[in-house]
């Protein structure tokens, strides 16, 4: 009797994806209707300023990958290690880098800005920097290599109602798919995002590595797409709109890999998704540059105010958000909580932002429940 066929490398048609292009369209559209406003308005920033945003944005790429993935790292440390490459003005009596976070910027900068082909080699060189502060001693993890054995499997659950979400492809074929891949990331004329979001797919559903597979798959993503940007790609975390979505993420690759659901490699809907989280992260981004010109906006205004350094503090906290997202509005009891003063002190405060400016009343809001929020 014929095994039963589960996973897509059995389709006798693999590795060909198929995907509609005339669904995808729009949302490619939309990504570079995205990428012209956020390089457009990037064009108005003062250098120092566009630097920063550039470090926030790489350093939550980096944190929100390993997240992804259940390893947390220190934002400080990891800033640390993007700063000594991007910023001039980094004081190293500062640092807070580790040998760990300062790999990891180094292979983030390696898939955007070297440009020459990418070979077996350098995958694994990316995956003993990835994964070499594992301890060897709780650990068989082999860095640098394929795996050697089948049964690759992804599971939930407790020891002995494990839920089987995914086996990884037959070790013998890793070598020959690997190859594949690497020739489709270099010769295909596709879409670059479209081929971003193919090798992404393409990489986790070989499995081919004993840990980081997933993590590799999105530093490929971002070579792809480094291809035609460079530096400028990294103007949006694409690993950060992922682990806002960490659920949907593994949901729609499991509904992916499993012929059961996807009976003829079509990977429209993995594209889909995986097209919704570039435009996720870019609108991020566009909320970011706004949010640094509101500020800038509203300190041009308010520059000839007496403001003490609670008030200052207040408005600080308000401008880290765009106008209505301050969740609750400014209360005067998260006045106190923030400034760690008096009641009467924060309705003093309040009333004298209010009479200069600053704030304003929200509409429909009195009395006990009174809220305020940042007058732009």
């Amino acid at each position: 009797m014929k095994k039963k066929q589960h996973w897509i490398w059995q389709h006798q048609e693999y590795p060909k994806f198929y995907y509609n292009l005339q669904e995808l369209l729009p949302k490619i559209t939309q990504i570079s209707e995205n990428i012209g406003q956020v390089k457009a308005l990037m064009t108005l920033l003062d250098k120092k300023v566009e630097t920063s945003i550039k470090i926030d944005l790489f350093t939550s790429e980096i944190v929100s990958t390993s997240a992804i993935e259940g390893e947390h790292l220190s934002r400080e440390s990891v800033r640390s290690s993007i700063r000594k490459k991007l910023d001039t003005t980094f004081d190293k009596e500062h640092d807070k880098s580790t040998y760990h976070t300062d790999v990891l910027a180094d292979i983030l900068m390696d898939a955007m800005l070297n440009t020459t082909p990418l070979k077996l080699a350098r995958l694994h060189q990316w995956h003993v920097a990835l994964l070499s502060h594992t301890p060897r001693n709780f650990t068989n993890i082999r860095l640098g290599v394929f795996r050697d054995y089948d049964d690759m499997q992804i599971v939930s659950g407790p020891i002995g109602k494990e839920k089987v979400h995914y086996v990884g492809l037959p070790h013998k074929r890793i070598s020959e798919d690997i190859n594949a891949l690497l020739k489709y990331i270099h010769t295909s004329d596709d879409d670059i995002y479209i081929k971003s979001a193919i090798a992404h797919f393409w990489f986790v559903t070989i499995h081919p590595y004993d840990d980081g597979n997933g993590r590799i798959a999105r530093i490929i993503s971002d070579y792809i797409v480094s291809q035609r940007f460079g530096l400028e790609y990294k103007y949006f975390s694409i690993s950060t709109a992922i682990a806002k979505d960490r659920k949907n993420y593994y949901a729609m690759l499991e509904m992916s890999q499993n012929l059961l659901e996807n009976t003829d490699l079509n990977c429209t809907a993995w594209i889909t998704w995986y097209l919704d989280r570039f435009n996720d992260a870019l609108q991020e981004t566009l909320n970011a540059i706004n949010r640094v010109m509101s500020k800038t906006k509203f300190w041009d205004k308010v520059r000839h105010i007496t403001l003490n350094q609670r008030q200052l503090k207040v408005l600080n906290k308000l401008l880290d958000f765009n106008e209505g997202e301050f969740q609750g509005g400014l209360t005067t009891k998260k006045y106190v909580a923030m400034t760690k003063t008096s009641l009467a002190t924060a309705k003093r405060d309040i009333q004298e932002l209010l009479k200069v400016g600053c704030l304003y009343q929200i509409e429909g809001t009195q009395g006990r429940n009174v809220k305020y929020d940042i007058a732009y």
